[in-house]
């Protein structure tokens, strides 16, 4: 995974070393992540950021999940979109949940450069071999409002971050915190950003590996497994009974699974996702958009097409082998605790912002660990 920086000097000090949420002796659930513990644990799929800082008043970046190296087009993977809550926007839903297939990768972005998103992945795509007579692309791309720190207005996203995040896309460990399109958001009152997670399950149940990335931007009432970081901070929704303090914001998860599942049992893992979301104390209040797309890299499941080009007929049938609904209970487990963890590990790898005459701190990981003690949850 690579991380592009635009303009700036970088997206804001730290003021301690930031950790994972298992390095502070969080970690969900009984089972056990992938080597990275992240999204790219499941074989095939890349991560890669473009930063944007420009200024003193642009903070914000795109994100980019690839299924796999390939033409996305040619050969797509099946998925679903979950909606926990449709305040926001999620470009190209509507041709996943018809035809239960990505046939672009998955851009998370700020709330008004969808569209330039979209866009800019549009030419990209045109530009790949064999795109020679596409006439229809139906890209995905996600966002959160990161207003705040950012001057959303500018729409500052160009396509030269779309190609870099496109281009830049790797394996392995996946840069969190305040990168890419979490460059500017802010989660439960602090810096929220990029955080991934995953699980393997175990070989009795397949031995398939699920992981989740966010983008976090929302609020409520945070709780590390079941401790009440929020309220012993000080920070949370309705503290105080104004409007600006009830949870609002939004969230973008996105889930990948190496096991062979059709876009119907993707729906399903992809609704246990907001099972993790409300552990760590979201409600999914009013003003926040909480949306899940999910989707399987298995080449059981594939959906390959033949390139307009070659003249070739497109096959009327298509063999597959996906996964019994009997199977499933296990990957539920493991989506809902790895959404978990990878919204913890937003928040504590992220760093401060300093943007348009405000600062959005981190969370003090300091404090976290003495809350997490006092309630006897993580490291002893």
């Amino acid at each position: 995974m690579s991380a592009a920086s635009f303009t700036g000097a970088g997206a804001g000090a730290q003021s301690a070393p930031r950790a994972r949420a298992r390095d502070l002796g969080a970690a969900p659930g009984i089972f056990k992540p992938g080597a990275n513990n992240a999204i790219t644990d499941v074989d095939g799929v890349l991560v890669g950021h473009a930063t944007v800082i420009e200024g003193d008043s642009v903070r914000t970046g795109v994100t980019a999940i690839r299924a796999h190296g390939g033409n996305a087009y040619f050969d797509r993977v099946p998925a679903a979109v979950h909606i926990g809550n449709a305040f926001g926007k999620l470009v190209g839903s509507t041709q996943v949940k018809e035809l239960g297939e990505l046939e672009t990768p998955i851009l998370l972005t700020c709330t008004l450069c969808v569209w330039k998103a979209a866009d800019a992945m549009v030419e990209w795509m045109l530009g790949q071999p064999g795109m020679e007579r596409v006439g229809s692309i139906n890209p995905v791309v996600g966002e959160t409002n990161d207003g705040g720190l950012n001057a959303i207005r500018s729409r500052p996203i160009r396509p030269e971050h779309v190609r870099a995040a496109l281009d830049g896309a790797r394996s392995g460990p996946v840069a969190e915190g305040s990168v890419g399109a979490g460059a500017g958001t802010q989660a439960f009152g602090w810096k929220g950003g990029i955080g991934t997670s995953s699980r393997v399950v175990p070989k009795s149940l397949g031995g398939y590996t699920v992981g989740v990335l966010v983008q976090s931007n929302f609020g409520g009432i945070l709780q590390v497994l079941g401790a009440p970081v929020g309220r012993e901070l000080g920070r949370y929704a309705f503290k105080n009974d104004v409007e600006r303090e009830r949870g609002d914001g939004s969230i973008m998860m996105v889930v990948a699974t190496d096991a062979p599942l059709s876009d119907r049992n993707l729906e399903r893992l992809a609704a246990r996702a907001m099972m993790g979301l409300g552990r760590t104390g979201s409600s999914a209040s009013n003003g926040s958009g909480d949306f899940v797309i999910a989707f399987s890299t298995a080449p059981s499941v594939r959906r390959r097409l033949t390139p307009p080009a070659s003249g070739a007929a497109e096959a009327l049938t298509r063999p597959t082998e996906e996964l019994t609904n009997d199977a499933m209970s296990g990957l539920f487990e493991a989506v809902v605790e790895a959404t978990e963890e990878s919204i913890y590990n937003s928040l504590f790898m992220a760093t401060p912002v300093t943007a348009r005459g405000r600062t959005v701190d981190a969370i003090p990981l300091d404090r976290v660990r003495e809350v997490l003690k006092k309630y006897n949850v993580g490291a002893r």
